[in-house]
């Protein structure tokens, strides 16, 4: 890890982030945008207590479409210590939360290794991320992440290239989604609660179910029910999304009727299914501030 030259994820940026943002948007000091219980993960990441997350402002991927425009392309948010993230994960375990959930962590991934080797919680470690990762680091995180929360986004590359200007991402998530399953292993659930396991993320984009179809496929083949895989359904149009068709509608129920029959098709056991009414922003989190108290 070199936050002088900084080679923390693929985009390779090589900034000096003691003194610069890099690509990522943010210098290389913590910077968080919120933290509190999340009730709207997968039901055996948020439980019945909630999941206790810790939202990085910043990010290597910058999506067109995200849902966390102001945090991500803006760098909504406030600096703090490691100290003071430290403090936080233990209001969260008092709180109640199930697990501590690292929210969008990539560029920060020095802070989470630096948090972890001087604190690790009573509760399981999410590692919550666009898999836009290099294994290189990943390797770096080795026992100290205990479930890993991964999207797939995209399986072609030109989608990828359009929607988050990244030429080589299926190439670069897959091989990262390898290695986190090579730290974590096979999913162990306990009292309908993940203690450790990994869990890919997939939003299906409108217009888009033939992408959506090929990842369905790649998990299947390659994990089969190692895995838990998660099949979203909520699709917002926001940030520049709003002006780029067919991308700012929301994902129409037929389109997501045609996965889900496809997942079930080809066998998938391990998957979460979304009604299609989780879809609006109200499923979208409130950067207000902390909500510990």
């Amino acid at each position: 890890m070199n936050i002088l030259k900084c080679d923390l994820c693929p985009n390779m940026c090589g900034v000096n982030r003691t003194i610069q943002p890099g690509l990522c948007g943010v210098l290389a000091d913590p910077r968080i945008a919120r933290v509190g219980l999340h009730y709207y993960e997968e039901p055996i990441i948020s439980g019945t207590k909630g999941s206790g997350t810790i939202f990085f402002s910043g990010c290597n991927m910058q999506c067109i479409f995200c849902q966390n425009y102001d945090v991500s392309w803006r760098a909504k948010g406030y600096p703090i210590s490691v100290e003071g993230i430290i403090d936080k994960i233990k209001d969260l375990e008092r709180l109640g939360a199930h697990n501590i959930n690292f929210v969008t962590p990539t560029h920060y991934s020095h802070i989470v290794k630096a948090v972890l080797t001087k604190y690790k919680p009573s509760i399981p470690v999410v590692y919550n991320t666009s898999s836009y990762e290099r294994v290189e680091i990943l390797k770096e995180l080795d026992g100290l992440i205990d479930i890993y929360l991964p999207d797939l986004k995209y399986f072609n590359n030109d989608l990828s290239i359009k929607l988050s200007n990244k030429k080589d991402y299926f190439e670069v998530a897959t091989k990262a989604l390898d290695e986190m399953y090579r730290q974590i292993g096979e999913p162990i659930i306990e009292n309908n609660l993940m203690k450790k396991g990994m869990i890919i993320r997939h939003l299906v984009l409108p217009n888009q179910t033939d992408d959506t179809i090929k990842i369905l496929n790649y998990v299947q083949n390659h994990f089969g029910d190692k895995v838990w895989l998660s099949l979203m359904s909520q699709y917002t149009p926001e940030g520049d999304a709003k002006n780029q068709p067919p991308f700012d509608k929301p994902l129409k129920k037929i389109e997501y009727t045609r996965v889900v029959q496809w997942a079930k098709r080809i066998g998938l056991k391990n998957c979460f299914i979304q009604s299609h009414e989780s879809v609006g922003e109200c499923f979208i989190p409130k950067f207000e501030g902390d909500t510990l108290y």
